[in-house]
């Protein structure tokens, strides 16, 4: 078997060291780029390399693929765990509000910024006017 000089060299996962491999799993564990991109863009051969770094060295739990699904068919809740469910993104909601709420009021008070719609008081009438 004789290589061209032309010819780029062929690469095996030997060839990658781990801080590479690491840099280009934050890459796409943050969302930066998906594994096929970073495939193309560092020039990895293999279609699964980037796959099989993922798995091995990568911080997602790849053991239960069923759980990342929001939309699981599989999975059916009992009423009491959906209320539980609910209940809980209730919550999370109320409290979502509560942040918005604080960071208005402290935008009204630092900036002057005037966010908050102004409710106008209802008129009575049915023109609106006001004549006694």
């Amino acid at each position: 078997m004789s290589r061209n000089s032309g010819s780029s060299k062929r690469r095996s996962q030997r060839d990658y060291n781990m801080g590479f491999k690491l840099a280009v799993i934050s890459q796409v564990e943050k969302g930066e780029m998906t594994y096929k991109q970073a495939q193309k863009a560092y020039g990895i051969q293999g279609r699964s390399t980037v796959l099989v770094w993922l798995r091995k060295h990568g911080s997602l739990d790849w053991s239960k693929p069923y759980l990342h699904s929001m939309s699981n068919p599989r999975r059916k809740e009992t009423p009491a765990q959906t209320i539980k469910r609910l209940e809980r993104e209730l919550s999370d909601e109320r409290l979502k509000n509560e942040i918005l709420n604080i960071t208005i009021d402290m935008a009204d008070k630092e900036h002057g910024i005037s966010i908050r719609k102004k409710v106008l008081p209802k008129q009575s009438g049915a023109s609106g006017n006001k004549s006694k």
